[in-house]
């Protein structure tokens, strides 16, 4: 029903055919947007971006496996060589199809949740900060080398973590209690025999995000200032992740002899 004139209207009009005035969206079409180009859901488009971009990578590694050596987290390369964009290309490197594949399924849902629970901006600094601090605390605390996005992914666990520490009610409560089981269960996977997983990196990656989830709230009450600031450190996230891929492909050009490496 067309709110100015009463007139039965269509779903789809976005122009009252009998008063042309114009109709405001629809509540339930804000909540789930249609598709963007009727592929990526609108409501974890960054998510998605993400997740097709570590799947590029991982298919031009398979084409040429050196890709992986010139920006995998290599302690002594990072500390000595001062090579600091490892920390950023690692989480977006894997070691093989059921390591993507894992990674990328729980990326794609759990990324989703995170993106609308936080908005676009502080979605990509909680992303980037935990990717970063979880290799870096790897790198500390391990020599062995290791790539995957799971510090990333753990960064988001701590996210939802934080997200029901701060909403005190019962579904904040269910919320934490759900995403603290995921946490365990990630440290867990890891302390397993048989599994190489860089647990020093997961674990960067939960407190880091979940400090700065804590930190930055949720942007329902943020003020257009804040909003602003959250969007420049995102910027900043985009940027510094692009000078990081360029110096991995000026790496690239380098020889460098095959290595074992962990999964994460």
């Amino acid at each position: 029903m067309c709110p100015q004139c009463r007139a039965f209207i269509t779903t789809s009009d976005r122009v009252c055919p009998y008063c042309n005035e114009k109709v405001a969206p629809r509540i339930v079409d804000e909540r789930n947007p249609s598709p963007i180009m009727g592929l990526i859901p609108s409501a974890k488009f960054t998510t998605s971006v993400i997740v097709l971009i570590n799947i590029a990578i991982y298919i031009a590694c398979q084409i040429n496996g050196r890709l992986v050596e010139a920006g995998y987290k290599n302690s002594y390369d990072i500390f000595i060589g001062h090579e600091w964009w490892r920390l950023v290309t690692a989480g977006f490197l894997h070691g093989g199809l059921l390591h993507i594949g894992m990674n990328m399924w729980v990326l794609n849902d759990l990324g989703g949740e995170v993106e609308r629970t936080y908005g676009t901006a502080r979605f990509l600094v909680i992303y980037f900060v935990a990717t970063v601090c979880g290799f870096l605390f790897s790198a500390y605390m391990s020599m062995t080398p290791s790539l995957g996005a799971s510090a990333g992914i753990l960064g988001l666990i701590g996210a939802m973590i934080a997200f029901g520490v701060r909403n005190r009610t019962n579904v904040g409560k269910q919320i934490r209690s759900f995403y603290i089981r995921w946490a365990i269960y990630g440290i867990a996977l890891g302390l397993l025999p048989g599994f190489s997983i860089d647990n020093w990196a997961h674990l960067g990656g939960l407190a880091s995000g979940f400090g700065v989830a804590y930190a930055a709230g949720t942007p329902v009450h943020a003020s257009r200032i804040g909003e602003q600031f959250w969007k420049a450190l995102a910027t900043v996230a985009v940027l510094l992740t692009a000078v990081s891929f360029w110096q991995m492909y000026m790496q690239f050009t380098a020889q460098a002899p095959p290595v074992a490496i962990s999964p994460v």
